[in-house]
């Protein structure tokens, strides 16, 4: 189904409409018809590797499925993971088990915050930032990014101070950032980490993305900038994005402070999280042992599916795109386009047949722009840019 460089078999297509899939399941509910590609749920179709595959077979093997704790030699595993990618050197005492990063920021928050308390959101952002922070009855504090003439977006500091009070207690921050795919380099990060130690802002960082980095970028976690950082930091992360294994609901919460590891963890106990699942810890460890390849490839693939969208949106300048740094996801600028929010929508639904996120589902900066998932076969993507073109010039 795909050529070239694209035509790797790890990548092939795999018809996933008859499978439980929440991108096809809740298509007729989201966009009221299922004659749309499904292009919206940031997951990714393809294979998860063959080693996780393999290891949780193996263990399938043996008959009994009971209650079993996370095993260090998990994560151990992503210690050296992270180590190795990203320079940041966790300790096994540091780390917890989460079944996801949403739940671990609704956590961190009721852990670390009282009701009432402000917490900081950057706008636009993955959606739960905002219902995590209304839902547990804190006070959402907007802080929209600036985005410049070449379209990328910065903190705007100085804004960002001015919108701190004493009730101000949490920073949420996405690191690399979904859905405009920036990656925040070490001066940004250390003006802001700087900012939110000087008023006593605990920060919380989601990492889920932090192996989706294309070159010459590369993702700094923010604890690891400081002493000062790796004591004020919740860091959020997991395999789910890197090897597509969203299904196994397993992550980890990285905490070095023993204070602030006490607070979250008090709060974890109440709400009984466990260890997890059994075949979720094999997939867990042997993703992080043995991926790599399978991430380079991956790395690889994805990168020649944005040179696609490029070419494309060089032929189609009424859209605009600007390459990500990070993510598989791509953050299209449709404001040319002269349509309405509901009107955009339908537009890439009954026109182009196709079913993306919504630029506004992700706050108010995010209006006149639309979310499109690009980790797919080279096939799909070519598909979903035929109808587009055809939308466009129909």
């Amino acid at each position: 189904m795909s050529g070239g460089k694209n035509g790797m078999d790890e990548f092939r297509f795999i018809d996933r409409s008859c499978s439980n899939a929440e991108k096809y399941t809740l298509r007729e509910k989201l966009f009221h018809t299922k004659n749309i590609q499904p292009m919206w749920v940031a997951d990714m179709d393809f294979a998860t590797p063959v080693c996780v595959l393999h290891a949780v077979q193996e263990r399938l093997l043996h008959p009994i499925l009971g209650y079993e704790i996370m095993p260090d030699t998990a994560y151990a595993a992503q210690i050296s993971w992270v180590r190795k990618h990203h320079g940041f050197e966790m300790h096994r005492e540091w780390l917890s088990y989460s079944p996801s990063v949403v739940a671990s920021i609704g956590c961190a928050i009721r852990a670390l915050s009282e009701i009432g308390d402000e917490v900081i959101v950057m706008d636009p952002v993955y959606p739960p930032f905002y219902s995590m922070v209304r839902d547990n009855d804190r006070h959402l504090v907007l802080h929209p990014l600036k985005e410049d003439e070449k379209g990328i977006y910065r903190f705007d500091i100085d804004a960002l101070r001015a919108q701190i009070t004493p009730k101000t207690k949490l920073l949420l921050l996405c690191s690399p950032h979904n859905p405009i795919g920036r990656v925040w380099s070490r001066d940004e990060l250390l003006v802001l980490g700087t900012l939110c130690l000087e008023h006593g802002i605990r920060i919380i960082s989601d990492e889920i993305h932090s192996d989706i980095v294309y070159k010459p970028h590369i993702h700094i976690p923010m604890a690891s900038l400081s002493r000062e950082l790796l004591m004020n930091t919740i860091t959020l992360i997991g395999p789910g994005k890197t090897f597509n294994m969203a299904g196994f609901s397993i992550s980890t919460v990285c905490i070095a402070s023993d204070e602030l590891r006490a607070q979250y963890e008090k709060e974890r106990q109440r709400f009984h999280f466990g260890d997890g699942a059994v075949v979720s810890h094999i997939a867990f460890e042997a993703a992080y042992s043995y991926g790599d390849v399978w991430h380079q490839k991956l790395m690889e693939y994805l990168a020649c599916n944005v040179q696609k969208i490029e070419g494309w949106m060089q032929e189609h300048p009424m859209i605009k795109f600007r390459p990500p740094e990070a993510t598989y996801l791509g953050w299209f600028d449709c404001r040319t386009l002269a349509l309405g929010d509901r009107e955009l929508r339908e537009f890439f639904v009954q026109k182009a047949g196709l079913g993306l996120s919504p630029g506004l589902s992700f706050g108010k900066e995010g209006s006149g722009y639309m979310r499109l998932n690009f980790a797919v076969p080279a096939s799909v993507l070519d598909n979903a840019l035929q109808r587009l073109s055809g939308a466009i010039h129909g």
